[in-house]
């Protein structure tokens, strides 16, 4: 019978997500929608927060730089707006990529060039370990931050605005309660992916890597290559939130790969819970709550 019987935690994320269902309604009823902006910032950070405690709550990799990958999928988002509205290409060479506000294009680069960009980054950074790691880290996020600074093409470090937000189909998501529950969405399905992922073989390998990284390596398990993926993993999800970002706010700058966005979702991850899966999403939501009202 007590086989049965729901767990706490079990109560509370239920709790949680009739919460989040519910509240575009509620604050609609209440007219104080201001909320459903609020929640929204919040469900994006705690995707960020959640791909972040992938590496280093589960690999021990304790990166300074999340925020590059971040700011990234943000300006692949207003990058692709820009030219759409232009009718321009914003590749040209080997082959031409045409500007767009189509969601379903957009996103998927976003969260592609952040893995691109997260393997690159990885497969330096990864070769070094402790503080070494996390300054290089550091030190290639600033490196993109003051790359986008000077793009004046997109802005410089005004940043670059976004007319109207990207479409998704039959999906009007310049209605906030739409775009509020397209990243509820997007932030469960990667929870459940994340799930899945750390309760794999792979993750246990990433696991044990944490633990104890040469012993996994005598066990003839390549770490390397396993630490690489789960970076360029942690990467695209990150990207995916930047693009959600860009879309909330409408405008995207050079701020958003500053070192402090890093120091944010980090402190997000250890409010939470480092290696919960679901504890950042709580890290984001204090953090996020404490700065709105105080």
């Amino acid at each position: 019978m007590n086989r049965f019987q729901p767990t706490l935690k079990a109560c509370i994320l239920m709790a949680a997500l009739v919460f989040l269902i519910g509240l575009p309604p509620v604050a609609s009823a209440l007219e104080a929608t201001f909320y459903i902006g609020l929640f929204s910032r919040i469900l994006i950070y705690a995707l960020a927060a959640v791909s972040l405690d992938l590496i280093l709550g589960y690999g021990g990799m304790v990166s300074f730089g999340h925020a590059a990958f971040f700011g990234a999928g943000a300006y692949v988002v207003g990058i692709f707006a820009f030219h759409g509205i232009e009718g321009s290409a914003v590749i040209s060479w080997p082959f031409v990529i045409m500007g767009t506000d189509n969601a379903l294009i957009s996103w998927a680069v976003a969260a592609a060039a952040s893995a691109g960009l997260a393997f690159v980054i990885g497969a330096i950074s990864l070769r070094t370990s402790g503080v070494y790691f996390i300054m290089i880290t550091l030190a290639f996020a600033q490196m993109m931050y003051f790359f986008f600074t000077s793009l004046e093409l997109y802005g410089g470090d005004d940043g670059l605005s976004l007319f109207t937000r990207n479409r998704l189909g039959h999906l009007d998501l310049s209605n906030d309660a739409a775009f509020y529950y397209t990243c509820l969405g997007l932030l469960i399905g990667f929870l459940l992916f994340t799930r899945r992922l750390v309760n794999s073989r792979f993750g246990m390998v990433i696991r044990g890597c944490k633990e104890n990284e040469r012993r996994m390596g005598a066990l003839g398990f390549p770490t390397y290559r396993y630490k690489l993926i789960c970076f360029v993993i942690a990467g695209a999800g990150a990207g995916l939130a930047g693009a959600l970002m860009a879309n909330q706010t409408e405008f995207v700058s050079p701020s958003l790969l500053h070192w402090t966005v890093s120091g944010d979702i980090l402190v997000m991850v250890v409010l939470g819970g480092v290696g919960t899966i679901v504890g950042p999403v709580f890290g984001a939501l204090v953090l996020l709550l404490l700065e709105e009202f105080i």
